[in-house]
């Protein structure tokens, strides 16, 4: 039955079970009315309004439910469906929406996998200009300063030795900027050893102390999800020194039951009531590729702790 038939029922029952009262039943009414019969019908009538009420909120809770699930829904953070629960429209609403939330997310996760694809593609080629092109440059120019400041007499020597301490602090700069571009340590040695290099730049390049743990032996991971792992672990540090003022991190990375789990936990100031970022979103989208959960939140002591758990079948090696 449809809903406008169902209400229509509903007021239709309460009709008749009034009419057959006031027609079946011992109730009269005088005229004028009497105190008491007027009483009495308010009563009949505020039961009447009252079980009409429940009934048609009963009926409609699904909408409700729906409405909520509506304005709360975010794609980033799938959740579970609703039961297509109530009758007629009411279910095929719910179901129709699920399908539509169906379509949305995996729509949204096959446009995300493109969009980092071409963000991947474009980072090694950024990263093997800036190696070839930027990076022989500054070694030529290296070499060109090295060999005017053996031939300069001692003052300008002195000056363009300087220089050349300073273009080879760039260089460096310009191959870290590279590495971190396009991890070639994740590529050629793997998860555990990019994690570690990486662990050991932050910790090199700032002020922040990171600790780091990690099985031995972890389940096997594809290419796509060693990337997405390395990312995330990526973008939470990174989150770590500029934002959270924090002086230590604690960089997990282990076998679980269900998987592998990463974990980056700091002693900043924590999140508050910030807006997620961009750098979240992103988290968020890639780990929604290889199908992960992710958890932003508070640390169980204090500052922010990102958790990022991959489910695997794979064996541990």
């Amino acid at each position: 039955m449809s809903l406008f038939g169902r209400i229509f029922l509903l007021n239709a029952v309460a009709m008749v079970a009034a009419v057959a009262l006031l027609v079946l039943g011992p109730i009269t009414v005088s005229t004028p009315a009497l105190l008491a019969e007027i009483l009495i019908l308010v009563a009949g009538l505020a039961v009447l309004l009252v079980a009409n009420a429940a009934l048609i909120r009963l009926g409609l809770a699904p909408l409700e439910r729906l409405t909520r699930a509506m304005t709360t829904i975010d794609l980033l953070k799938p959740g579970p469906r609703l039961t297509a629960s109530g009758h007629g429209e009411i279910a095929d609403l719910i179901t129709t929406f699920n399908g539509m939330l169906d379509r949305l997310e995996a729509e949204r996760g096959s446009s995300s996998a493109r969009a980092l694809s071409a963000q991947e593609a474009e980072r090694r080629r950024v990263a093997q200009e800036l190696h070839d092109e930027v990076g022989q440059s500054l070694t030529a120019v290296l070499l060109d300063l090295k060999r005017v400041a053996d031939r300069a007499p001692a003052p300008t020597g002195d000056e363009l030795r300087q220089v050349q301490e300073t273009v080879r602090s760039t260089l460096d700069e310009v191959r870290r900027i590279a590495r971190r571009l396009r991890p070639g340590v994740l590529e050629e040695l793997g998860l555990v050893s990019a994690l570690t290099a990486l662990a050991a730049e932050i910790s090199e390049h700032t002020d922040v102390a990171v600790r780091r743990t990690f099985d031995r032996h972890l389940p096997d991971l594809d290419e796509e999800t060693e990337l997405v792992v390395y990312r995330v672990a990526q973008e939470g540090l990174t989150n770590t020194v500029r934002h959270a003022g924090a002086r230590r991190v604690e960089l997990l990375l282990r076998s679980t039951s269900a998987g592998v789990e990463l974990c980056v936990r700091d002693d900043g100031e924590g999140l508050g009531d910030s807006v997620e970022g961009a750098g979240i979103r992103g988290m968020r989208e890639r780990a929604l590729l290889v199908g992960a959960d992710l958890a932003v939140g508070p640390a169980p002591r204090r500052g922010t702790e990102v958790r990022l758990v991959v489910r695997t079948s794979g064996r541990a090696s």
